[in-house]
């Protein structure tokens, strides 16, 4: 791969902010330095299934889909077995038939999945489609060296979904422990008991009518909070 596609990427890296830019900006430029592809996609595993993460421009919707839905295909055997997948001419294909009859209905001739080491996830790969037989034979190195340098990027990707998705954890469970907390002092200024016996009325009532404890104590504090006029409707 060349140095000036070594910069794009990193300045991809750079100004992107968060997975889904990256990732897209990633595909797009895959288009444009691997000769022969017409389209690009990212499949990763994630919470024990394959998923497209992001898909270039003018990638069609069941490409990838239909791999995963019949359990087979080029795509999903390279971020499965860690094994690069080259189907020169998908007329000709036998081993992934059902996918092939789809793929050649949307005007693809070819396909070339790489697989991709990603910290932290069992299978991953990026995939180029051609829409000529014989069209990505000559760009498979370029393939390579692309999917070698895209693993580093999409960790970045990753690791910045998952701090977010942390982040939200925190705000949900410290916004969840603040309800709490607040109906517990309302029950102990209304029946004048201390918080644990008040957390366990809370609890209790939450068991008996199935309802989750955060939920219950929102409704309490909701209720509380409401101007005396609505109150007294």
């Amino acid at each position: 791969m060349s140095s000036e596609t070594s910069d794009t990427l990193d300045q991809a890296m750079v100004r992107s902010s968060g997975l889904d830019t990256l990732l897209r900006d990633l595909t797009d430029r895959a288009v444009q330095e691997v000769p022969g592809a017409e389209a690009c996609s990212i499949t990763v595993r994630r919470a024990g299934r394959l998923l497209t993460l992001a898909g270039s421009d003018g990638m069609p919707s069941g490409l990838d889909l239909r791999q995963y839905e019949n359990g087979s295909g080029p795509c999903v055997d390279a971020a499965e077995t860690g094994e690069e997948k080259y189907a020169p001419d998908l007329a000709e294909e036998s081993r992934w038939p059902s996918y092939t009859e789809y793929a050649l209905s949307v005007g693809v001739r070819c396909a070339l999945a790489m697989p991709v080491a990603v910290e932290g996830e069992s299978g991953a790969a990026i995939n180029f489609y051609g829409v000529r037989a014989g069209a990505l034979g000559t760009g498979r190195e370029a393939a390579r060296a692309f999917a070698a340098r895209s693993g580093d990027a999409i960790d970045v990707a990753l690791r910045i979904e998952r701090r977010r998705q942390s982040a939200a954890d925190v705000r949900t469970a410290l916004l969840s422990r603040s309800v709490i907390d607040q109906a517990i002092g309302i029950l102990m200024a209304r029946e004048r008991i201390d918080a644990r016996i008040a957390l366990e009325r809370l609890r209790r009532a939450s068991q008996d009518r199935n309802v989750k404890l955060r939920d219950l104590c929102g409704q309490l504090v909701a209720r509380v909070s409401a101007p005396d006029s609505r109150r007294g409707k």
